[in-house]
């Protein structure tokens, strides 16, 4: 997101008493200059309050309300307010809207998105947002951070080689757009008004998704995010790029969106009206604000040369429905371009309007914070025992099993008195909390873990760093801790010097040396071997996976403060683990095939295309998407689900519904199928049901993962997904336990497919689901009806 990253000293006070200033009000304050006006008069609706707020503004001061810095109106009794604030993970001090320090030394350093996403645990993902809404409200109580935080991150995990992959949910539109709602959901948790058709409803804190849309190159082989003109059809922005955006929208109700630094279809997202406007605002009914990456408008400009002059960029912004600018822009430029007659005061005023509207929503022009919802929370409730405690089980239900040979996990502390640890991520700190963290409250190495369940642990990094290059990396020291030891812990991978914004990777494999380390140390060990991988994107392991020594393989993402601790519980049986794969796992070779740029995500084998993720790639992989093993077994009965369905069409007029059936045909394929515009979609669902049975030993937590496919015919006529993921459950199973799971599946969202000119139909036919082992054949017909 950062173009220029600023770079934030650390306040940190130790020992510094937990007393904190109050904030004072940010406008309306008793007694002050404002409080009989009426955008000051909290019985009236918010709309009407912002309009007479906007009104009794000068040009000069709505101006400098149009940037994230924006200025006080002191003449009103208004403070100035800095939007920029971060909260991907926990609250972060990435922008400059949050400081750490004093009464707040730190925050609650959750693992990073894509590894809670490996929990598929939608219940988890909102409750760490509401645990990091508490942190971030109470910080803003305490005058160190905003209420607008821009997060979470939804872009697809489209090229594993993405460096902000890590930030993101994965490559599944499905998980994404769940992610979304469910995080968004927690950190804003909405409150009062009666919702679109009854007035705004009240924020605690206001989230933001980013960045609209396509983005996901930063910096591969001479492109960089700031030139790249990302061609996408109609079909991949509906089925695939835009779909968490929507729900993100939609289902979360976010207060905001931010738009991307690239062109798509040459066009700047933040310059184009029919994004900005037409889906975000027009079909998805944002009520909120729409914000540039930062210095987008100028990288437009300067950049990509999209516009002449700097007021051209200004109207192109504005009339897109651009409402804030984070950079100096708008501040800049936009009174020269009314000036010039580019824009209109009522375009600046639409954009304040919104912006002021989300701002009151938060409780700003309320007066005393005292006297609010949230005005109680304080330094008492950062960093408390039951955040800590959620943020070791979300690294907990993180880790992703990738291999385990026979019974060696989980490793037996009576067989195994002295372990040896090593790898360069073996006492990891910074590493375990990836990008766009703050201050954690405390870290636990894997070292620490690992040392709190044996009597002996000896320790030898093996690479001076994770970059392990030269000649005098210290090998032969972790390869003869591992001949001493019971057993031995390898803890490798990556981090932000490998992965990171504007650091896309060139290459799948281990970096430098720590290929060579594993395979020694797995050589020389007298005992199991178990290989703990960080990394944010996925790792060619394939020499590991084929390697009998070493016995058992875990993906821990990047964990969080509480990181070392959760793999140690893994490890050794503490917790049973449950985690999946949220994106697939490539072998080396993939990269050859796939350019960064090329954003198609079907295959097209004529020119050796091998298509993206797991709905349209069907290559050889190290790890399948949704592939993650456990520590006792669970099977799949079917309890529930019908065999047939009628969609029912509406229209104005019979002809109009009679239409609305329609035959496509393409490479001697003839399918049915009706738009998702035509369906009567209220109350279309399909009821699934399934038993899941532990037949293990041991308690776990299963996912179950529910796959659609459509009928041939439509697959081959439109192009859609061989396979794709329709709905996903956590269930906690006892040994020997049964658990019923109840899943609705939403037709015209979850079995409509989009055709190659983005628009959403449902195939008529039968519709294959899997579940596991399991499948079920439904077949949707249609049942005209006259209106």
């Amino acid at each position: 997101m950062r173009r220029h990253r600023l770079l934030l000293p650390l306040l940190m006070l130790a020992g510094a008493a937990a007393v904190v200033a109050a904030r004072p009000p940010f406008a309306c304050a008793p007694g002050g200059p404002a409080t009989s006006m009426a955008f000051c008069r909290r019985s009236l609706p918010l709309r009407a309050r912002a309009r007479d707020l906007v009104a009794r503004l000068t040009r000069a001061e709505k101006v400098r309300l149009l940037v994230n810095n924006a200025a006080g109106v002191p003449r009103l009794g208004i403070a100035g307010y800095e939007w920029w604030s971060e909260a991907l993970h926990g609250v972060s001090n990435t922008g400059p809207g949050v400081r750490f320090g004093g009464a707040f030394p730190g925050a609650t350093a959750f693992p990073q998105v894509i590894g809670t996403a490996a929990s598929f645990n939608a219940s988890l993902w909102e409750l760490i947002g509401r645990a990091v809404s508490d942190e971030g409200r109470a910080m803003y109580n305490g005058g160190q951070a905003g209420l607008t935080f821009w997060s979470p991150n939804v872009n697809i995990f489209r090229d594993p080689r993405w460096g902000r992959g890590q930030e993101t949910p994965g490559e599944d539109p499905a998980v994404s757009g769940r992610y979304a709602a469910a995080y968004v959901r927690g950190l804003q948790q909405p409150y009062g008004g009666g919702g679109r058709h009854g007035g705004h409803t009240r924020l605690k804190t206001a989230a933001c998704c980013k960045h609209f849309t396509a983005y996901d190159l930063d910096s591969w082989s001479g492109t960089d995010r700031f030139h790249f003109n990302a061609i996408v059809t109609p079909q991949d922005l509906e089925d695939t790029f835009n779909v968490p955006f929507r729900s993100c929208v939609v289902d979360g109700r976010a207060a905001s969106v931010m738009c991307s630094y690239n062109q798509v279809n040459g066009v700047p997202t933040c310059a184009d009206e029919s994004f900005l406007r037409g889906t975000i605002r027009g079909k998805w009914h944002l009520e909120g604000y729409i914000v540039s990456d930062c210095d987008s408008v100028d990288v437009f400009y300067r950049d990509q040369h999209y516009t002449r002059t700097h007021e051209d960029a200004v109207a192109a912004t504005l009339r897109a429905g651009l409402d804030l600018d984070c950079g100096p822009f708008l501040a800049v430029y936009t009174e020269g371009a009314v000036s010039q007659r580019k824009v209109t005061d009522a375009d600046i005023d639409a954009a304040v309007t919104n912006t002021v509207i989300v701002q009151m929503r938060l409780g700003m022009y309320d007066g005393d914070l005292a006297t609010q919802p949230f005005g109680h929370l304080g330094p008492q409730h950062v960093c408390t025992p039951a955040h800590q405690e959620l943020a070791l089980e979300a690294a907990r239900q993180s880790v992703v099993l990738l291999k385990n040979d026979g019974t060696a996990l989980p490793l037996s502390r009576a067989a195994h008195h002295t372990v040896a640890v090593v790898g360069p991520h073996s006492q990891a700190t910074v590493a375990m909390i990836g990008n766009y963290a703050g201050q954690p409250c405390r870290y636990t190495t894997p070292l620490q873990g690992i040392g709190r369940y044996v009597k002996t642990t000896l320790h030898q990094a093996g690479c001076t760093d994770v970059a392990c290059q030269g000649g005098n990396q210290p090998i032969a020291a972790a390869v003869d801790a591992a001949r001493r030891a019971d057993a031995t812990i390898v803890v490798v991978g990556l981090d932000q010097k490998v992965e990171a914004e504007g650091l896309d990777r060139t290459s799948l494999l281990l970096p430098g040396r720590q290929a060579e380390l594993v395979s020694a140390v797995a050589k020389a060990s007298k005992g199991p071997v178990i290989l703990v991988l960080m990394s944010g994107g996925p790792v060619d392991i394939a020499f590991a996976q084929k390697d009998r020594k070493i016995a058992g393989i875990l993906w821990a993402g990047y964990p969080g403060q509480a990181g070392g601790q959760a793999i140690a519980d893994v490890i050794f049986g503490h917790h049973n683990p449950g985690g999946k794969l949220p994106v697939t796992w490539y072998p080396q070779d993939y990269l050859q095939k796939a350019p960064m740029t090329n954003m198609a995500m079907r295959a097209d084998p004529a020119r050796g295309y091998p298509g993206r993720t797991y709905r349209f790639y069907t290559g050889p992989t190290i790890h399948p998407f949704g592939h993650g093993l456990s520590y006792t077994k669970f099977t799949h009965t079917l309890a529930h689900a019908p065999a047939q369905l009628t969609v029912q069409l509406a229209g104005h007029h019979a002809a109009a519904a009679a239409s609305s059936l329609n035959t496509t045909k393409h490479l001697g394929h003839a399918a049915a199928d009706v738009r998702v515009s035509h369906a009567r979609c209220k109350g279309l669902s399909i009821p699934v049901h399934v038993d899941v049975k532990n037949v293990g030993d041991r308690d776990g937590a299963h996912t179950v993962l529910v796959y659609a496919s459509p009928p041939a015919a439509a697959a081959a006529a439109h192009g859609a997904p061989a396979r794709q993921l329709v709905a996903f459950e956590k269930v906690h199973v006892p040994a020997g336990g049964v658990a019923r799971v109840e899943m609705g599946l939403d037709v015209c969202n979850e079995l409509s497919v989009a055709g190659r000119d983005g628009v959403r139909r449902i195939p008529v036919g039968e519709h294959t689901l899997t579940i596991g082992e399991l499948t079920h054949l439904v077949t949707l017909g249609v049942e005209q009806l006259a209106v």
